[in-house]
């Protein structure tokens, strides 16, 4: 693949989310443009709420508690904060191989393997976007299926072939603060994080996995 070095940038202090919307966007249109590097941007916001372009009105159950945000990727309610790493992804999906299903098959395959670092088995599953662990200490849900939390959220959106937006994992956040919205539309399931699970993993310690498990599956 043609492709150039990955600029890594990580942010010490909160990031407002439309400063965050500006640089993607003015990143992804220099990358298309040919005059900036690729760039993995790793951030936390206050907290807030933002809404993808397949949003449901009546998903956003507290519409007074943080500010919310329409967003431009894909994907329903989402809820972001303190505790919680959001990876901002602007790649060149061009040159990348044009393939958006791959591309997304990409990041669900490298949130896994970050998880898989701390000895969490993370899962995808059919017409549930994003990353689930089971929870099999829970009670079984009104279908009968195991009990499974998401622990992570998958939402992109191309520019001229260039990915911006991205995932995001939970680290530490509140969890308390989701019950503002349905999580991605999914009333059946809950949300957890490395930390509930019982695991005392600094956003250090993600970034760590991340970094290590980036370039086998992207530079492969």
């Amino acid at each position: 693949m043609a492709v150039g070095m990955v600029e890594w940038i990580t942010s010490d202090s909160l990031v407002e989310y439309d400063q965050a919307v500006a640089f993607m966007e003015d990143r992804a249109a220099a990358i298309a443009a040919g005059s900036a590097e690729e760039c993995i941007w790793l951030v936390e916001h206050p907290p807030l709420y933002t809404a993808g372009t397949s949003a449901r009105q009546e998903d956003l159950t507290d519409p007074q508690r943080f500010p919310v945000y329409q967003s431009k990727r894909g994907g329903q309610y989402t809820y972001h904060g303190p505790g919680q790493r959001v990876v901002y992804v602007m790649l060149d999906v061009g040159k990348r191989g044009h393939d958006v299903r791959r591309f997304v098959q990409q990041l669900e395959t490298w949130v896994i393997a970050a998880l898989d670092a701390f000895n969490i088995k993370g899962h995808i599953r059919e017409g549930r976007v994003g990353v689930w662990v089971e929870r099999p200490e829970k009670p079984r849900t009104i279908s009968g299926g195991m009990a499974e939390d998401k622990i992570a959220a998958i939402g992109i959106r191309l520019r001229k072939w260039v990915s911006y937006h991205g995932i995001s994992i939970n680290v530490e956040p509140e969890l308390e603060h989701f019950s503002g919205i349905v999580p991605c539309g999914i009333t059946e399931y809950g949300v957890t994080s490395l930390v509930d699970l019982g695991l005392p993993v600094s956003m250090a310690d993600v970034d760590v996995a991340l970094k290590r498990s980036f370039a086998p599956i992207f530079e492969a």
